[in-house]
């Protein structure tokens, strides 16, 4: 089993734009997705391609694909992003049969030095809905600091939902993983 993150690229659009767009209404919901704040495909599209060609400093979005044996089975970004200091991060596999078996926690592991040293922040917020147990099971696995529960719009494709704020820091990042 051969685990790869990398950037996104051209070729990966259709791919994320499938995603969102092809996934089950359930599975969505799940995640804290509302349905009615979905965009048009034309709209993912471009809204992929302009952050591939945007400059790291200035990026909105910053996206990771995740790769196993060579195939993408999933997606990790970072939004709110300010440069040097901070960023929101969202995990996503793509694939029912790549869940719940440890390949997530990896895959994460492997997209933070992208994170960290690429778009040089301090601190690194991942914000989950609180009744999807996976990434909040992820991000305690991989040292991430339960910051607190609040119930809020975590993001532009979400509903009003209760959130854990997890955090991690660059100095813990480097403490844990060198």
């Amino acid at each position: 089993m051969n685990l790869n993150v990398r950037e996104i690229q051209e070729k990966d659009i259709d791919l994320l734009a499938d995603y969102w767009l092809k996934s089950s209404d359930d599975f969505l919901i799940g995640m804290g997705v509302d349905l009615s704040k979905l965009p048009k495909r034309e709209d993912l599209i471009n809204m992929f391609s302009s952050q591939i060609k945007t400059n790291i400093k200035d990026k909105k979005s910053y996206a990771l694909i995740w790769e196993l044996d060579s195939i993408q089975i999933g997606h990790s970004n970072v939004n709110n992003i300010i440069y040097g200091k901070e960023a929101n991060m969202h995990l996503h596999l793509w694939k029912t049969n790549t869940r719940q078996k440890g390949i997530g926690t990896e895959l994460v592991k492997k997209s933070l030095p992208f994170y960290f040293d690429k778009l040089e922040i301090e601190k690194l917020i991942c914000q989950p809905y609180a009744l999807n147990p996976a990434p909040n099971k992820t991000l305690k696995k991989l040292g991430f600091k339960f910051i607190k529960k609040y119930r809020t719009i975590p993001g532009s494709l979400n509903f009003e939902q209760d959130v854990n704020r997890w955090e991690l820091t660059k100095e813990n990042y480097k403490t844990l993983f060198f």
